[in-house]
């Protein structure tokens, strides 16, 4: 029907260190206003010195207005995690690490009158993470039990590959209302609604410094590629990136409309 209301929701790209959040602080509240955002979803696995999310950075989401906040491959890069996800109902850990993992493999969190599930998933390929089970099977699984809740599901898919990214999304279209990709803090042009319903993006990008290599200290990176010296990376500083998936749809679940947004942000 023409005249029933649609929601938006807005995704926020993995949030690198100290500039990234200042960023995050600076754009979000004029952005929600302005796009009349429903829900906010944002990555937080570089929240904290660029490596794992702390308790005071999972306060600050909540605080700002993030409605749910997922992770990726640096969940253990704070000490602090295990209890958070054993607390933090709006705290999503990917659902294929072993079962052991602290936290819920799927996060529902209210919305209005509606119910919005966040699944949160590892990739395969390329992650160097050999305990982690098959997300496409483990999506298969944790959909009969989420459907029984809501069919608004938004899944975050924290991955390498575009390849295993846009296959996990055609594996999910018409189950899910969006697959779309974090971890390579590189914002991709082909966001999409795929022919059963399902919206898709490979990658949201990052909020973070812009004169960076993903949001950390260049010349860092390109020493590392010269001499092959591992030391840990610092979070680069100055003007930054906002990086987010706009993404509308309707209270059965189905994906309206989707769209990138890149917002430059001043650190003055």
């Amino acid at each position: 029907m023409s005249g029933e209301r649609t929601y938006k929701a807005l995704i926020v790209g993995d949030v690198v260190g100290k500039c990234g959040r200042d960023a995050f602080e600076k754009a979000l509240p004029e952005l929600q206003w302005q796009l009349d955002v429903d829900f906010t979803l944002v990555n937080g696995e570089n929240t904290s010195n660029g490596r794992g999310l702390n308790r005071r950075d999972f306060d600050f989401y909540r605080d700002l207005g993030a409605d749910a906040v997922t992770l990726g491959n640096h969940l253990y890069g704070n000490r602090e995690i295990s209890s958070l996800l054993d607390k933090e109902e709006r705290l999503a850990r990917p659902a294929n690490l072993p079962p052991a993992t602290p936290g819920s493999p799927y996060r529902i969190v209210p919305c209005g009158d509606l119910k919005i599930a966040v699944l949160n998933l590892l990739g395969r390929v390329y992650m160097n993470m050999p305990a982690l089970d098959c997300p496409f099977r483990r999506a298969e699984e944790l959909l009969h039990e989420i459907h029984a809740i809501t069919s608004i599901i938004l899944v975050d898919f924290h991955a390498e590959a575009t390849s295993e990214k846009l296959a996990l999304a055609r594996f999910l279209d018409g189950r899910v209302t969006a697959v779309f990709g974090t971890h390579t803090h590189v914002q991709t042009s082909d966001a999409r609604i795929l022919p059963r319903g399902t919206a898709y993006l490979s990658d949201v990008g990052m909020t973070g410094a812009y004169d960076s290599i993903l949001g950390v200290e260049s010349e860092q990176v390109i020493n590392r590629f010269l001499t092959g010296r591992t030391e840990p990376f610092k979070v680069a500083v100055g003007e930054a990136e906002f990086d987010a998936l706009l993404l509308e749809f309707d209270a059965a679940g189905k994906a309206l409309h989707a769209e990138t947004i890149r917002k430059m942000v001043r650190m003055d």
